[in-house]
């Protein structure tokens, strides 16, 4: 033993740099990083080397090959160091006796515990850095090593090193607690670290992928605590479903000290737009777990400076630019030692017999090895149990697994059910939430005489529920989490509970029914406890996000508890806000599917149920189903309660909405007007509803091509809604959105970008980059700026919408279908032809899965396929189907409409391409005046129609006249949108006009 303080020297001859090297275990790599980058920079050459310990190699053996090291040795001493192999005390004092002791000048050492020690680690004079500061830490270390230093030292470049390892990162959330029994996975670990810190800004993802139970969870959790010095920044979400990822995101937003307002849109973009730039942070780790959906969150991933680290099943995280990691199970030495670490009372054989038996699954290991080395059991009796099984009336578990786990799971459950009993009630309680992430704090919220006795006594005694929790978190069933909270700021002792999904599955398997009954009732009345009631207010969202993954599992559809049914109805109307369609759409079939059943064809709920199913539907563009849906509803509710019901009023106004969308506008316009009136009558022109009936009046006139009476309507409507609800709610950004688009349709070009740039920040802040309200904004400013000739910016907004509508709502969105029609005309005039003509085909390929033959979408849409045709050479196959639609438009929308006329001016451009110029200025004349009649003679359509009938006239050789017309409507074209404006410009060009059909949103 000594305490001698040899000053380190340089092992190279002539060299006047000192040379340290660092042996630390795994565990304590955050402290081998700051040393090394401390010493670096005061001059020291640094070797780390990741002491490891195998078994196969006498202890001494590994000592010797140390001692070949460069330098001084400095040993970081903690508990990991001497538990690896692992190796016992006595091992240990041998060792360092026979290997150290004759030579302990070679050795320094720093201590990181306060744990006890194999007692002949006093031979290395270990300096205490425990409960220290940064400085003082350090200048311990150059204490014990005899080395000068400078505190204030920077190095050759000035870089920035790792942050002091007892020192928390700057934003800390969500992270578990440290595995302290973690073993193994050192290459894993490695491998990620290389992988991240090699990548360039913006690629820094790795995904950990494999089967359920391997410790994909514990991989990430040890990675963040072993390389989280290197971070800022590092924040855990539960990735398991869309929703529950963006909220778990957006509330990184106040810890990274963005002066955002409480609306769930405005976080979210805040920190995704922070985390792109690396501001106020840029070394920040993101972990996602449990992201077994990649096609539902990649668009999420934040690109910049930072790292993504993900653990998931699905392997197809490959496809979207993320770096794959498969993580195996244990290796047979890694399982032993594991095993002896977890249950210190079983031999290295006896561990690696059951090793052999559990099939070297972490999971598996951890929670049988815990609760072993608890009992008197013998791992041969066990292994038996294993093969053998057993009889239990207790605990079943499912024959979905294979055996071994069947009969693992039923030896442990019935070990929980002799110890603490409500350990395992409390476990069959948690299987009526989904899997991962489990808010038990709401279990806890429910009043108590309310609860069957069982559960009353465990929610109730708060010693009881800390007991049940600690019973299941010695044996590794459920893990202690917060995800709302740092975790140097208190925590309530089983707020939130992560369960393995494979756990909840075999716990979940064949309970006694009384026991399923009960517990699933209380589970339903925690999660309609939770309902905010307010699906409409986006401040909410975040709540309705962590209660909808539950529905499904608390079969929340087999109760007629209404304020059950109540948490359905908000949950529907949240996902229809929040525009989560496809997943709305399918809870909405399936609470329609048990409903009837449960409640019958004809229950009022069935019609609140249709209201809201209906709306989603229609959403997706499924007019036809949610026409049967509302129509079956008014007309019940019309012959039972009479015309003036509000419940009536309600499906009748959905109505409208469904023959918009199957393109009967008359009688939608005749449906909204009677609505309207119904409704003032009884609730006045200040209620909501009446002016949710203004905002339907509105679109069936602009369906119509009535858009200055749109526009009346939807201002009328835009301020009642600011008066009435708030600047900010959804209702009115979406009125002063068609506020807008009124304005584009009339011409109105530079009022409309004006109204639509404002609203589009708005619809950013309050609902979220990719929420389909915003989409549409942004589609419509895209819009704008293309029509007052900002081409290059639009051209940036069309792409970004296209892409993200795809991503979020699916190809066949109508949303999405607006957004490719734009696009495709956008590159048709300004990009890749062959993209433009391939875009253009799938347009109408989608649109003739869903609509019928004459439908104005799907027949505009094909005239915008005839313009690719003719700027591809194909005149006469444009010429073909620009005269088809617009025979087509004429009988369902009338010569006057709008659309008709843009038909008709294409269709006379092609008449003169294939040489019909008689037939051509025929039909330019007809235009002019259908025009004028329905949009007023300058309006930008209307003056179009004019400049192509003076090409028609000068074609016919009538040049007097063709003049004569043309300098009339320049002159037109100069007062309206000026000199300058591109549609001017080109009409002096004599470059003749073209109209792009745009469908409109319902």
């Amino acid at each position: 033993m000594s305490g001698a303080r040899t000053p380190v020297r340089s092992t190279e001859r002539g060299t006047a740099r000192p040379t340290v090297t660092i042996s630390y275990a795994g565990f304590n790599r955050a402290w081998a990083a700051w040393i090394t980058d401390r010493l670096e920079r005061n001059g020291v050459r640094v070797v780390m080397v990741r002491w490891d310990a195998p078994p196969e190699v006498p202890l001494p053996d590994l000592l010797r090959d140390l001692m070949l090291s460069e330098g001084r040795i400095l040993v970081l001493v903690s508990e990991w160091y001497f538990q690896l192999g692992p190796r016992s005390h006595e091992e240990w004092n041998t060792a360092l006796r026979e290997v150290v002791a004759p030579d302990p000048s070679r050795f320094a050492a720093v201590s990181l515990t306060n744990a006890s020690l194999p007692q002949a680690v006093t031979v290395l004079a270990a300096e205490n850095l425990t409960n220290l500061g940064a400085d003082e830490a350090e200048r311990r270390l150059f204490d014990r090593l005899d080395l000068p230093y400078d505190p204030h030292a920077n190095g050759v470049d000035g870089r920035r090193g790792p942050r002091f390892p007892a020192a928390m990162p700057e934003v800390w959330g969500g992270v578990p607690r440290r595995n302290t029994r973690f073993t193994g996975r050192e290459p894993f670990l490695n491998d990620i670290h290389h992988s991240l810190q090699s990548a360039e800004s913006g690629a820094g993802v790795v995904t950990m992928h494999g089967m359920s139970g391997v410790g994909k969870t514990q991989l990430a959790t040890e990675y963040v605590y072993r390389f989280g010095s290197e971070y800022d920044v590092v924040w855990w979400v539960n990735a398991d479903k869309r929703v529950t990822y963006r909220r778990f995101l957006a509330e990184l937003a106040p810890k990274l000290d963005l002066q955002t307002g409480q609306e769930y849109g405005e976080r979210l973009r805040a920190v995704r737009d922070a985390l792109r730039r690396g501001e106020p942070y840029s070394r920040w780790l993101l972990v996602l777990d449990g992201a077994d959906e990649p096609d539902q969150l990649w668009d999420l991933l934040p690109t910049g400076p930072g790292h993504v680290l993900i653990t998931s099943r699905n392997p197809e995280w490959s496809e979207h630019n993320s770096q794959l990691v498969e993580i195996p199970v244990y290796s047979r030495d890694e399982s032993v030692a594991f095993v002896r670490r977890r249950a210190p009372r079983l031999t290295e054989p006896e561990a690696d017999q059951l090793a052999e038996a559990l099939e070297d699954l972490p999971l598996l290991l951890d929670q049988t090895a815990g609760w072993l080395n608890d009992s008197d059991l013998s791992v041969r009796d066990y292994i038996a149990l294993l093969e053998g099984g057993i009889d239990s009336d207790v605990v079943k578990v499912s024959a979905d697994f294979p055996v071994a786990f069947q009969t693992a799971w039923s030896i442990l459950l019935n070990k929980l059910r002799e110890t603490v009993p409500e350990s395992v009630d409390l476990l069959r309680l948690c299987t009526f939430f989904a899997p991962g992430f489990i808010p038990v704090r709401l279990l806890r919220d429910l009043p108590g005489d309310e609860l069957p006795e069982q559960i009353a006594g465990l929610v109730n005694d708060p010693l009881l529920w800390n007991k049940a929790i600690n019973q299941l978190r010695q044996y590794s069933v459920v893990r202690l989490e917060s995800h709302e909270v740092s975790l140097d700021e208190p925590v309530t002792t089983g707020d939130s509970l992560y369960l393995h999904r494979m756990v909840h599955q075999i716990v979940h398997k064949d309970l006694p029914e009384a026991d399923r009954r009960e517990f699933i009732d209380v589970v339903r009345r925690a999660l309609a406890l939770a309902d905010p009631r307010r699906p409409t207010d986006t401040r909410m969202w975040s709540s309705y996000a962590e209660i909808v993954p539950h529905l499904k599992y608390a079969d929340v559809l087999r109760t007629k508890d209404p304020d059950v049914q109540r948490l359905v109805f908000n949950c529907l109307r949240y996902m229809y806000f929040s525009g989560e369609y496809r997943a709305g759409m399918k809870l909405g079939q399936r609470a329609m599917d048990a409903w009837r059943e449960l409640l019958g064809e004809t229950h009022p709920r069935i019609w609140d149920l249709s209201y809201h199913y209906s709306n989603l539907l229609r959403s997706s563009g499924d007019y036809a189903a949610s026409e049967a849906l509302d129509r079956t509803a008014a007309e019940h509710l019309r012959q039972e309660r009479g015309p003036q019901d509000l419940e009536h009023l309600r499906a009748a106004s959905g109505l409208g909405g469904d023959l918009r969308g199957l393109a009967r506008y008359e009688e939608a316009l005749e449906q909204s007007q009677w609505v309207l009136a119904a409704y003032r009558d009884l609730l006045g022109d200040q209620d909501s509803r009446t002016l949710n009936a203004i905002n339907n009046l509105a679109v069936s006139l602009r369906m119509l091509g009535r858009y200055e009476e749109a526009l009346d309507t939807d201002r009328r409507a835009w301020e009642a809604r600011r008066n009435l609800l708030r600047a900010r709610h959804p209702w009115t950004l979406h009125s002063e959105l068609s506020y807008a688009v009124d304005l584009r349709l009339l011409g109105r070009y530079a009022e409309a970008e004006s109204v639509q740039s404002r609203n589009v920040d708005e619809h950013r802040i309050v609902m979220g980059d990719d929420n389909p309200q915003t989409l549409y904004a942004e589609h419509n400013l895209a819009m704008c700026l293309y029509r007052t000739g900002n081409r290059d910016a639009a051209g940036v907004l069309f792409a970004s919408v296209l892409e993200r509508g795809e991503r979020v709502l699916g190809e066949n969105s109508p949303t999405t279908l607006i957004s490719a029609i734009a696009q495709s005309c956008f590159i048709r005039e300004h990009g890749d032809i062959d993209q433009a003509r391939e875009l253009s085909e799938t347009i109408v390929a989608r649109y003739e899965e869903t609509l019928a033959d004459t439908h104005p979408f799907l027949v505009g849409a094909r005239a915008n396929q005839a313009l690719v045709l003719r700027n591809v050479g194909e005149r006469d196959h444009a010429h073909a189907i620009l005269e088809q639609a617009l025979t087509d438009m004429t009988a369902t929308l009338g010569a006057t409409h709008p659309w008709t006329v843009g038909t008709a001016l294409n269709a006379a451009a092609l008449r003169n391409l294939v040489g019909d110029t008689e037939s051509a200025e025929t039909l330019s004349r007809a235009t002019i005046t259908n025009a004028t009649e329905s949009l007023g003679r300058t309006h930008p359509l209307t003056l179009s129609a004019r400049v192509a009938h003076a090409a028609d006239l000068r074609n016919l050789r009538d040049r007097r006249q063709a003049e004569k017309v043309e300098q009339e409507a320049l002159a037109d074209f100069e007062s309206t949108l000026g000199r300058q404006h591109p549609h001017t410009i080109s009409a002096r060009s004599r470059i003749r006009p073209y109209w792009d059909f745009e469908p409109l949103l319902n």
